[in-house]
């Protein structure tokens, strides 16, 4: 793996550069789309929760629908690793743009259709059959989009904002969990549940045809960005010689190493971020017995100070680099971790809201400093399918199976929740040694070719 980490240094920067009308279009476009497709994501999980069950699985007990419905949810999980890979190397041959305008169009339809989807009791063993693959649809939609986006912003971004610019479109993630909730919660006020059964959760889902349309548009008139313009003029890609499969190669042969430390990396806050969104609203409700009201407020709150983190975290990267912040935040995360499940087990909705923001709030720091950080590690050529390949490995290696082990540790155990504390601090610890190992990236030239 000769020449993984040889990197190509702008120098200090000490002016501040001007942000181009481009840029600025180039990050609203990545910030929206990004939102619309974790908007439809975020939206089935929260249905997959309630109506899905009864409508697409009757003839299963209660508790076994529920699993089956959450199962498809998490179908989505393991269909991004190979939306990232596949659209990655689509990115680094055929262009950013592109693939995000394909990526998009994808997620719309994919959600629409499940907006349309006739039930059980219309189709049968159909309806489950259907439901699952466009739940893998949607999954391989955003695993293209997510790092795309990220791209996308980034190299139309100024040189010394490249952080603040990642960070909007990684806004994304949390800006989802509250319009989504909202929403929904819009929906239930004016419709009884038995309308919201049978029509109100499609909703959400039919709605993809105008923010499709809207997508589109402003996508269309944002240019390719200059970094991989640059790359055609130079041919450096060899399209015509190389095809995609060695594309793959020489992304894991010349950059295996940063690959594997990225996704070391983000094993921490993919994991834990769904045990905060996923796992603590089941031990909230379980096991403590807090009102669901209550839990799902707590968390709604929560993710809404996490924006803010997340827009912090990329414009205090842009300061003082990448790692000093990544450091600070994974200690934070390190502590908080260690006090989370107490403060969550006193049932009082303050300590609550206040564990889950720290948490989640360190987490989402760390994720508006990500869409540069990765960035910054490889060549134009490879910049789509290496990000893509740590980002979406490790959501598929640690995310998807988070809330699956923490429910299995904590029956193995005897119910005893420090199980789920020993888990985050372990996967804390491997991020932070992953992290230790890496380079500072912050003044790396984002138009290098190799």
């Amino acid at each position: 793996m000769a020449g993984a980490d040889k990197f190509t240094h702008l120098g200090p920067q000490s002016e501040r550069t001007e942000i181009t009308p481009m840029a600025r279009k180039a990050a609203v476009s990545s910030a929206l789309g990004s939102a619309l497709e974790w908007l439809d994501f975020t939206a089935y999980g929260a249905i997959s929760a309630t109506v899905l069950p009864g409508l697409f699985f009757p003839t299963m007990d209660e508790n076994s629908a529920l699993l089956a419905s959450f199962a498809t949810f998490g179908v989505g999980f393991f269909a991004r690793p190979a939306g990232g890979i596949v659209m990655g190397l689509l990115g680094d041959r055929l262009g950013r743009k592109n693939v995000l305008l394909f990526t998009f169009i994808l997620m719309g339809l994919a959600s629409f259709l499940i907006g349309i989807m006739p039930t059980y009791a219309s189709i049968g063993v159909w309806a489950p059959i259907l439901i699952v693959l466009l739940r893998f649809i949607q999954g391989f939609a955003l695993g293209g989009e997510s790092t795309g986006a990220q791209l996308f912003a980034m190299e139309h971004a100024p040189a010394d904002r490249r952080g603040l610019f990642g960070a909007f479109t990684n806004m994304a993630a949390p800006a989802s969990q509250v319009l989504a909730n909202g929403l929904l919660f819009f929906i239930t006020t004016f419709v009884t549940a038995e309308q919201f059964t049978s029509f109100g959760w499609r909703i959400p889902f039919l709605m993809s045809v105008l923010l499709v349309v809207l997508g589109v548009y402003i996508r269309f008139r944002v240019d390719e960005t200059p970094a991989f313009e640059k790359l055609k003029e130079k041919e450096a890609l060899a399209a015509e010689a190389r095809g995609l499969a060695p594309v793959q190669r020489h992304v894991l042969k010349t950059h295996g190493r940063s690959v594997l430390r990225l996704l070391l990396f983000w094993a921490a806050p993919a994991s834990c971020y769904y045990v905060v969104t996923v796992f603590s609203i089941s031990y909230l409700t379980k096991t403590v017995g807090v009102p669901n009201q209550t839990a799902f407020m707590c968390l709604m709150a929560a993710n809404v100070v996490a924006i803010f983190t997340t827009c912090i975290g990329g414009a205090v990267s842009d300061r003082f680099g990448r790692k000093p912040p990544l450091i600070v935040t994974s200690l934070a995360m390190l502590a908080i971790s260690i006090v989370y499940f107490p403060m969550l087990h006193t049932g009082n909705p303050f300590l609550i809201f206040l564990g889950m923001a720290v948490f989640a709030g360190s987490i989402q720091a760390q994720s508006g400093i990500l869409p540069s950080f990765f960035a910054e590690h490889f060549p134009t050529a490879v910049r789509y399918s290496g990000s893509a390949l740590a980002y979406t490995g490790a959501n598929l290696l640690f995310a998807g199976p988070t809330p699956f082990v923490a429910a299995w540790l904590m029956q193995s155990f005897g119910g005893q929740v420090w199980i789920i504390t020993g888990m985050c601090v372990t996967v804390i610890l491997l991020s932070f040694v992953a992290l230790l190992m890496s380079p500072e990236t912050r003044n790396f030239d984002l138009n290098r070719s190799e």
